[in-house]
């Protein structure tokens, strides 16, 4: 095998690793976004369940008003019934009485409504809190985690690429040149063998010139319908498949 491929086979080995940690990595922050993002809308569900038990407590508060409202409108009523004289006044008076007693029983009715509704919504803020707190806890560990991991990966990638320029220096510019080109454009298999007369990367035949050309050992043989770099070791059988 010529020394050349020899250098882009382990240049590649390196490139494949650079190119996994770096997915590794571009997984960190979505991931990292859905774990906040999971707390924010937990916390948000225990924020809407204790401003709706805010909102109960206003209602009832405001309908206690009222009916202590009625209440004086009634005693007010009563007090200008002992005073008057005149029948039709003492009738009308009776009439608004009446009316009073009926709105204080509607929102009497309406207050105990609020009071289930507030005993309800107070369950619902017991439950909101511990999942709240329970997804709190449970992110700042995976958060912390996800950290360490994400630093790991920064240290391994560094290493990866000052390694890389180590063995790039060792490849002449020429076989550098063309196996970048190809990177940017295949992704981490560049360097491919030809194993049963077709190409280890895009998998068609592999015309016999080109097959004797590589074999040879003499220069760089592209694919001739790829363009990927092609070699070949003694381990691999040469016989095209049927």
């Amino acid at each position: 095998m010529l020394e050349s491929i020899e250098k882009l086979l382990i240049l590649q080995d390196r490139d494949r690793k650079i190119l996994h940690v770096r997915e590794e990595l571009s997984r960190v922050q979505p991931e990292r976004q859905t774990l906040q993002a999971n707390a924010t809308a937990t916390q948000a569900a225990l924020d809407s369940a204790k401003n709706r038990v805010k909102q109960i407590e206003s209602d009832r508060k405001r309908l206690e008003l009222d009916v202590d409202a009625k209440k004086q409108q009634i005693e007010k009523y009563s007090l200008q019934q002992f005073q008057t004289k005149k029948n039709d006044e003492y009738r009308a008076l009776a009439h608004e009485i009446d009316n009073c007693k009926a709105l204080i029983v509607t929102l009497e009715d309406q207050q105990i409504e609020l009071m289930e509704q507030a005993e309800s919504a107070q369950k619902q803020v017991q439950l909101a809190t511990r999942e709240a707190d329970e997804v709190k806890k449970g992110s700042a560990g995976q958060l912390s985690e996800l950290a360490q991991r994400e630093e790991a990966f920064k240290k391994e990638l560094a290493d990866l690429e000052r390694n890389r320029q180590q063995l790039t220096a060792g490849i002449d510019e020429i076989s550098l040149g063309r196996y970048e080109r190809l990177l940017k454009q295949k992704g981490g298999n560049v360097v491919v063998g030809m194993t049963h007369g077709v190409c280890g990367g895009c998998h068609m035949r592999i015309p016999p010139q080109n097959m004797v050309s590589c074999q040879a050992n003499r220069e760089i043989v592209g694919c001739p319908n790829c363009g990927r770099i092609l070699y070949y070791s003694r381990d691999m059988d040469l016989a095209v498949a049927d």
